[in-house]
C-alpha cells in the first residue's frame, strides 16, 4: 500500500511529516517538486511532478490518495481513484458530485473520506460527541439550540483585526455567500455575512468576547449530526469567529465588495487582496491562533437540562501554524484509519464512530493550547 499525498501547500507539512515519520509508506507529489522538498524538511521521501495522469499510472490498488489540491480537482481524483482501485481522503467540503460516487464507491469496497480538516473536520467530531453523550438524557419534544464557530485569528492583534496565511482572494470572494441557519425556531437567511454578525463569549479560562456571523447551509448538518426528529430545535448555525471589532474595521471592505460586479469586479477583488496581502499577511515565525467553539444545550419544561460546549485554542508553534497543524493533523489521521480498515467503503465526511472520535479529538488536544468539554450546567 502507498500514500500519494497530492500538494504541500502552506497546510500540509504538519500531517504530511507525520505520515512520512510512520509506517506507512508515501509519495509525495506537487506540480513543483522544489516547494515539496522544503515541505518534507529534512525527511526521505519520493518526490514526483504532479499531472493527474502521471498519478494515474503509478496508483495501485488499495493505495491511498490524499488531495490537499484546491476542492475543484477532488472529484477528477477520486474518480481515477474508483478506477484504479485506490481509496481518497481530503479535508474539503462533500461535493453534490462527490457525494454522486458513493454507489460507485461502495460496489469498489473504497473509502472516499472528505470534511476531515478543521473546519470541517474537528468541528464534526466534536458535534458528534455533544449528540452522542446528550442522547442519554434526552426525550422527545426537548428544546435544542447548536452553536459551532471556527476561525483563525491573529495572535497577536492588529487594527485590521485579522492576518492572511494565504491569498485574501478567497476570503473577499466568500463575503459574497449567502447563509442559511436557524433562529428562534425560524430559517435565517443572510444575503451577506455583515448582515448577520453578532457577540459571542467564549468560554475560555480567561473569557473573551468575539464577533460570529453564520457560514454557508447550516440546515444539512442537523441530519448529518443525528439530531433526532422528535427534538424542538430552536437555533442551529455553523459560523466564523472574528475578533471583536472586526465588523468596524472591516465595513469599508464590505461596503466596496458589494459594489463589485463582473469581470472588473473580480479585477478589483484581485487588487485588493494583493494589498491586504502586503499590509496585513503574517510575518516569518509570526504566530497564528485558531479558535473553535461548538455548543449544545437543551431545555425541558423551560428548564435547561443539558448545556456543554467543547472549546480550542491553538496558536501556532515550533510545529507550524495553528491551522496548518489543525488542517493537515486530522486527514493524517484519516489515512491511518483508512489503511487499517477502520472506514468503511463509500463517501464519508469525518467519523461518528465513538472510538474514533475519541481518539482523533485526544490528538487534536495535544496540539492545542487549551481544548476542553466545558459543562456549563455544573460550572455555572
Amino acid at each position: 500500500m502507498m500514500v500519494h499525498w497530492v500538494g504541500t501547500g502552506l497546510s500540509s507539512a504538519p500531517g504530511l511529516r507525520r505520515l512520512l515519520d510512520g509506517p506507512l509508506a508515501v509519495t509525495v507529489w506537487n506540480r513543483d517538486p522544489e516547494p515539496a522538498r522544503a515541505t518534507v524538511g529534512n525527511r526521505e521521501a519520493e518526490i514526483r511532478t504532479y499531472t493527474l495522469q502521471a498519478l494515474a499510472e503509478a496508483v495501485r490498488p488499495g493505495d491511498i490518495v490524499v488531495s490537499m489540491l484546491p476542492a475543484d480537482m477532488h472529484v477528477p481524483l477520486a474518480e481515477m481513484c474508483i478506477a484504479k482501485g485506490a481509496n481518497f481522503v481530503s479535508s474539503s467540503y462533500v461535493s453534490p458530485a462527490m457525494r454522486d460516487l458513493d454507489g460507485a464507491a461502495r460496489a469498489a469496497g473504497l473509502a472516499l473520506v472528505n470534511e476531515v480538516g478543521l473546519d470541517p473536520g474537528i468541528d464534526h467530531m466534536m458535534a458528534h460527541d455533544l449528540v452522542a453523550d446528550y442522547r442519554a438524557i434526552a426525550a422527545p419534544g426537548d428544546t435544542v439550540d447548536f452553536t459551532s464557530y471556527c476561525g483563525g485569528v491573529p495572535a497577536e492583534p492588529n487594527d485590521f483585526r485579522y492576518k492572511f496565511s494565504w491569498s485574501p482572494l478567497g476570503v473577499l470572494r466568500a463575503l459574497r455567500s449567502p447563509s442559511l441557519s436557524l433562529k428562534d425556531g425560524q430559517q435565517l437567511a443572510a444575503a451577506r455575512p455583515w448582515d448577520a454578525i453578532s457577540s459571542y463569549d467564549a468560554p475560555l479560562p480567561v473569557p473573551e468576547r468575539f464577533e460570529v456571523y453564520p457560514n454557508r447551509d447550516s440546515l444539512p448538518f442537523v441530519a448529518q449530526y443525528g439530531f433526532d426528529s422528535a427534538w424542538q430545535i430552536r437555533n442551529f448555525v455553523r459560523g466564523t469567529i472574528r475578533l471583536a471589532g472586526w465588523q468596524d474595521a472591516w465595513t469599508p471592505v464590505f461596503c466596496e465588495v458589494e459594489t463589485l460586479h463582473g469581470p472588473e469586479g473580480e479585477a478589483r477583488l484581485a487588487e485588493m487582496a494583493d494589498q491586504f496581502w502586503r499590509e496585513n499577511a503574517y510575518a516569518e515565525g509570526e504566530a497564528d491562533r485558531v479558535i473553535l467553539c461548538v455548543g449544545l444545550r437543551a431545555e425541558r419544561g423551560g428548564k435547561a437540562i443539558y448545556h456543554k460546549e467543547w472549546v480550542l485554542d491553538a496558536h501556532g508553534n515550533e510545529g507550524g501554524s495553528a491551522m496548518a497543524q489543525l488542517v493537515s493533523t486530522p486527514v493524517a489521521l484519516a489515512v491511518e484509519a483508512v489503511a487499517a480498515g477502520r472506514i468503511p467503503p463509500g463517501v464519508h465526511a469525518a467519523p461518528d464512530d465513538p472510538a474514533l472520535t475519541r481518539e482523533w479529538l485526544a490528538e487534536v488536544g495535544r496540539i492545542a493550547q487549551h481544548m476542553q468539554r466545558v459543562d456549563h450546567l455544573v460550572a455555572g
